[in-house]
């Protein structure tokens, strides 16, 4: 995105880590590629954290200037479910990457490949490995995008944090982000269940609530329910404070709906599935975390049902997350990008410690965190000019 705005009137060279590009933009096209998301304005901002950090950029690229920059290099798009916006069906990611990579070209972008960045050198400009050489590039600006810390198969990690903090840049640890969450299930609830779905489902955690869909694993529950709660479970275990969730399986019933349901009637636990229209997979989750007690009165169930409390031991790993918290402290940088110790130094991404839900977000920031990083380089040029 910086190469594309910057090219028609600069000399722009992209310095790649790998043999070719956009890998972890192909990893996003897996199971769906969700490019952006419909809303815009404040809907759209508030949707990251810290939601003032974004707002210029945000305000200056959003989902319909994703779409129209699209739409330019023949990729047309549509919303689909919860705003999602993907290219149009038939349209593979692999194809999206190749008209990004075909316009620059055009536009006279040099490619590096197989180079590495590796430190800062006497005079704060960045050396890359090339084979078994180093290449210290001369620029005007510098625009760095090296990802977070997941996915590190594309070839994401935080190495780079160091040689940042050696140039006086302080980092945050990268912690997981969008990911499942571990759960002590019992042996015979996992091998019975692990891969069930749960749907038609909230989830809630303090004062927040999200519907959606979960799924069962062995290790716990992950799924579009569950990754918007991963903020503020992160939040209280930093706090040392045990998280606990609670699910409603009928979000749709009040408890006094489902309390009529059992209206002057006496039912056995064996008709449980039948009465309040549940499953096998449902009935077993709630009977892990109720006691016999309160699984045996009808009344008491119905509480289960709506409100089943299930403790989280931890978050997955980062390699196995959707995306990443941490990375350079935003009180590091500019308005505009820019780092504050050295203002020809732009930081775009994931780089950058923000936080933002799955649905099209994350890949939105990366874009319009590159716009505005490479439009206000190009006032800067003009202004020199």
């Amino acid at each position: 995105m910086a190469a594309d705005i910057l090219s028609p009137f600069c000399s722009v060279e992209i310095f790649e880590k790998g043999k070719t590009v956009g890998r972890k933009f192909l990893v996003a096209g897996n199971g769906g590629f969700n490019i952006t998301n419909s809303a815009t304005g404040n809907a759209l901002i508030n949707k990251f954290t810290p939601a003032r950090f974004f707002s210029n950029a945000i305000s200056a690229f959003d989902s319909d200037a994703t779409r129209s920059w699209l739409l330019q290099m023949g990729i047309p798009t549509y919303i689909g479910s919860s705003g999602r916006v993907f290219p149009e069906i038939g349209i593979k990611p692999i194809e999206v990457l190749q008209k990004i990579k075909e316009k620059l070209i055009m536009q006279n972008v040099q490619f590096h490949f197989d180079h590495e960045f590796i430190s800062f050198n006497s005079e704060n400009r960045p050396v890359f490995k090339y084979q078994e050489n180093e290449i210290v590039p001369i620029a005007d600006y510098y625009i760095f995008a090296l990802g977070g810390a997941s996915w590190s198969i594309t070839g994401s990690n935080e190495m780079w944090r160091t040689e940042f903090e050696k140039i006086g840049i302080k980092t945050i640890s990268f912690q997981s982000s969008n990911c499942g969450v571990n759960i002590e299930w019992t042996e015979d609830f996992k091998s019975k269940y692990a891969g069930a779905p749960l749907k038609n489902i909230s989830i809630s955690i303090n004062d927040f609530t999200i519907k959606g869909e979960a799924l069962i694993t062995h290790y716990g529950l992950e799924g579009n329910a569950v990754y918007p709660i991963i903020a503020e479970v992160r939040k209280m275990i930093s706090k040392n404070v045990a998280p606990i969730i609670h699910i409603d399986f009928k979000p749709t019933n009040s408890n006094v709906q489902l309390k009529n349901k059992i209206s002057g009637l006496t039912v056995p636990t064996k008709n449980y599935k039948t009465v309040f229209n549940l499953n096998e997979v449902q009935l077993a989750l709630i009977k892990q975390f109720t006691s016999k007690g309160l699984f045996i009165q009808p009344e008491s169930f119905i509480s289960s049902i709506k409100n089943l409390s299930i403790p989280i031991s931890s978050l997955r790993p980062i390699e196995e997350s959707i995306s990443t918290v941490g990375g350079i402290a935003l009180d590091e940088m500019n308005d505009n990008f820019s780092l504050k110790k050295f203002p020809s130094i732009y930081i775009v991404g994931e780089m950058l410690d923000w936080d933002a839900p799955t649905g099209g977000y994350l890949l939105q920031g990366c874009f319009s965190t590159a716009y505005y990083a490479a439009t206000n380089i190009l006032n800067s040029l003009s202004v020199k000019n």
